[in-house]
């Protein structure tokens, strides 16, 4: 595996400490021998970031806040001054209020329903827009998302919806920019770890079933998400478009657990 993105230069958004999916599959990238840049938002992400990547060779760090267009647009623009190309991208972004997050999806507030869909869901139609012109030589985008996006999901709530618009998002840019060799998949992930998963109320009620119920009678671990992002990213999956893989034990195949 340590050849399939050799020399490719992938960007990934979304780390936010070593427990995210999204360091999970830096890491199987530079396995697979990608250049990666990495973006961060906040002094305190950056600090982060420079303590993961401390012992790594040719990382290359960018601020980017993708609630702001001119974020986005300075980002893109640094990029193709700096390297002229780049060939994927991952996007492992999502955030929700807390509040928001339990009791009945009726009471979402309406600024608590902006907020997620534009940090979760529209910031992939964003940067999707300006990476485009970036990708000279055809590419590959991957996004994250989970089951919640699909079936009612106890807590998960305003974020269930927005993970539903994220993928229906994938298929509407599938088509937008395959004609461009310009890939884009999703993937839909079990429950892992993150500090974000902590925030959903009943998370460790939720693993507990994982491991008693699912097919394989465990959970999955970042490393199995990184190396799917790899192959969605490489020439292995040049046929694969608009897709949503799921990458969760088999989860997804069940009935009401």
């Amino acid at each position: 595996m340590n050849t399939l993105l050799k020399d490719k230069k992938i960007l990934i958004m979304g780390v936010a400490n070593k427990w995210s999916i999204a360091w999970g599959i830096a890491q199987s990238c530079i396995e697979a021998g990608a250049n990666i840049i990495l973006t961060y938002q906040g002094e305190r992400n950056l600090s982060n970031l420079k303590k993961l990547t401390a012992d790594l060779a040719g990382i290359s760090l960018y601020q980017c806040d993708v609630t702001q267009d001119q974020d986005i647009i300075a980002l893109f623009h640094n990029l193709e001054e700096d390297f002229g190309v780049i060939h994927g991208l991952v996007h492992s972004i999502a955030f929700a209020n807390k509040e928001e997050l339990e009791g009945a999806y009726y009471n979402t507030s309406r600024e608590g329903y902006h907020l997620a869909q534009d940090i979760s869901s529209y910031s992939l139609v964003a940067i999707s827009k300006y990476a485009r012109p970036l990708m000279k030589e055809g590419g590959s985008i991957v996004t994250m998302t989970y089951l919640g996006g699909e079936r009612v999901v106890q807590n998960y709530n305003v974020m269930g919806v927005a993970k539903a618009a994220l993928e229906s998002s994938v298929r509407y840019l599938s088509a937008d920019l395959g004609p461009e060799n310009i890939r884009i998949n999703s993937i839909s992930a079990g429950p892992i770890k993150t500090l974000a998963a902590q925030g959903v109320k009943g998370f460790r009620s939720i693993l507990k079933v994982y491991e008693e119920k699912v097919p394989l009678r465990r959970t999955v671990t970042q490393g199995e998400v990184g190396d799917t992002a790899v192959f969605l990213l490489s020439p292995m999956a040049r046929g694969i478009t608009g897709e949503n893989i799921h990458v969760d034990a088999g989860y997804h195949t069940m009935g009401l657990l």
